[in-house]
């Protein structure tokens, strides 16, 4: 389990929204350097705060992206910078961030959970065949070639 104090930036989704659950201003000026920078080239990208917020609304709600409200853009945009993060490790990078940050500042509680459960097969999955491989031919083939056989041998007595 991971604790984090009041200023930690993983502590800002929880501590640090404003009343609708968007990030302040002082929350967002902690993570915004870690977002990737406009380069200036094609069509300027909407607000990475806004979208920000519209990914933690999705996250917060468990509703369908199709459903994430207006103020947030549309939301195959605010879907398309989400999965382009996860896929350049933008999130995971903020997530580093924060647990080197809050670590090193001793605000980090490691806690190791060890399950204990058990899984065992259904009563019917046991006799399955244990020395080597079966080399035996699908069904249909079989009966195929069973048919063949009794074909020919009728038509030859």
């Amino acid at each position: 389990m991971i604790c984090h104090g009041q200023d930690s930036i993983a502590g800002l989704i929880i501590d640090l929204v404003a009343g609708r659950g968007e990030l302040t201003d002082a929350a967002w000026g902690r993570i915004e350097p870690l977002f990737p920078q406009v380069d200036g080239r094609g069509r300027p990208w909407r607000d990475h705060r806004q979208v920000v917020n519209g990914v933690l609304w999705r996250l917060r709600t468990g509703a369908p992206w199709r459903e994430l409200p207006e103020r947030y853009g549309p939301w195959q945009t605010v879907y398309e910078r989400f999965a382009r993060w996860e896929a350049d490790g933008t999130w995971a990078k903020l997530l580093e961030h924060v647990q080197v940050r809050d670590d090193a500042a001793g605000r980090v509680e490691w806690t190791v959970a060890v399950d204990s459960t058990v899984n065992r097969a259904h009563q019917h999955a046991a006799g399955a065949r244990k020395r080597g491989t079966w080399t035996g031919t699908n069904w249909k083939i079989r009966a195929a070639r069973r048919r063949a056989r009794h074909s020919v041998g009728l038509g030859a007595g």
